[in-house]
């Protein structure tokens, strides 16, 4: 079956102030982000630093791991490499975010975009990569109707990059299969699985990776312990800023930061090949530049659905999604920062 390729639309010091403010541009301004930096906290090549800002919205969403476990959502093969759909169960809004991966199908899946489910939605369709190249059946006991679980979430800036700023699904396969060799001999075992040799997810999943992504994950996982104000990060791997995840509340960004930093984690991973000896120092005007600089170019507003709006912004070195509401007069849900050179 050849792949649909469908637009999507994206993507200082502790208790220093960190204010980015610069001039709107016609009807969609550039973004005043009042933001503060906590940091950096580093283990190994990974070095994270803590984004703190006031909620935007006291509106609660499911995420989209958090909806697949508790059975009020289902997301269905359609047989389209491009495209899946979704139905919401319940009565709460979900977030989906893109890069989210689900499991299962006739081919894992990673969610191209980011969308918001509403109560009781009906099916509705929503756009994807194949991140499984190879398979069109059914694998074990999974359902090839349905998808079941979405535990991880796009593990590299390239991959990233391939699905939402290039939208191509043949890169997203190449990315792929270079996260795997990477992962492979940074791990020094073969992560591929011999269930589906080109399946991220089963990669993700091996028993090598897990065990190196936990001494990544036991190290920062508490880092957000006693700060009710986070609502995102910024993270850099073996010195250099890679990207930046913002929401509009405490709350989401909590919900979502275990499998973020199991992406950062596994990405890092990807990277030790080209690590240091010694970690290298990132210092907080790095960060506050590339928060800034990616906020400028002007911006490129598209509908993803009557409700969503992804507002993007893009030069050559760095790209900047934001994604809207329009049932909370466009205020945003998520900004995603990624450097590109």
């Amino acid at each position: 079956m050849k792949p649909k390729h469908l637009i999507t639309y994206a993507f200082f010091c502790l208790a220093v102030p960190l204010v980015l403010f610069v001039q709107g541009q016609g009807q969609n301004p550039t973004p005043d982000s009042n933001y503060r930096l906590s940091g950096p906290y580093t283990h190994k090549n990974l070095t994270v630093f803590l984004i703190h800002g006031k909620d935007q919205t006291t509106k609660p969403f499911l995420t989209l791991q958090e909806a697949l476990a508790q059975k009020k959502v289902k997301v269905y093969e359609t047989k389209d490499v491009n495209e899946l759909a979704i139905r919401n169960l319940s009565n709460e809004d979900i977030y989906v975010q893109a890069g989210d991966i689900v499991r299962g199908g006739e081919q894992d899946r990673m969610i191209s975009v980011d969308f918001i489910v509403p109560p009781k939605s009906g099916r509705m369709p929503i756009a994807a990569f194949c991140v499984e190249s190879g398979r069109w059946n059914k694998r074990g006991n999974e359902d090839a109707a349905e998808f079941s679980s979405s535990e991880n979430s796009a593990a590299t800036k390239e991959l990233k990059l391939a699905a939402k700023s290039a939208n191509s699904q043949q890169a997203v396969w190449q990315n792929v299969t270079v996260a795997q060799g990477k992962l492979s001999q940074n791990v020094n075992a073969t992560v591929s699985s011999p269930v589906s040799r080109s399946s991220l997810e089963l990669s993700v999943e091996n028993s090598k990776v897990k065990e190196v992504s936990a001494d990544y994950i036991n190290e920062l996982a508490g880092i957000l312990k006693n700060k009710s104000d986070v609502i995102g990060y910024v993270f850099a791997i073996n010195g250099k800023v890679n990207s930046a995840d913002v929401y509009a509340s405490h709350e989401l960004f909590a919900k979502l930061w275990p499998k973020l930093l199991k992406s950062s984690a596994v990405e890092a991973i990807a990277e030790l090949g080209m690590a240091p000896v010694k970690p290298v120092p990132v210092a907080s005007e790095t960060v506050e530049s590339f928060l800034a600089e990616s906020e400028k170019p002007a911006a490129a507003a598209k509908e993803v659905t009557t409700r969503v709006r992804m507002v993007t912004r893009e030069d050559d070195k760095n790209v900047f999604f934001e994604t809207q509401d329009r049932e909370q007069k466009d205020g945003w849900v998520h900004r995603n920062y990624i450097k590109k050179q």
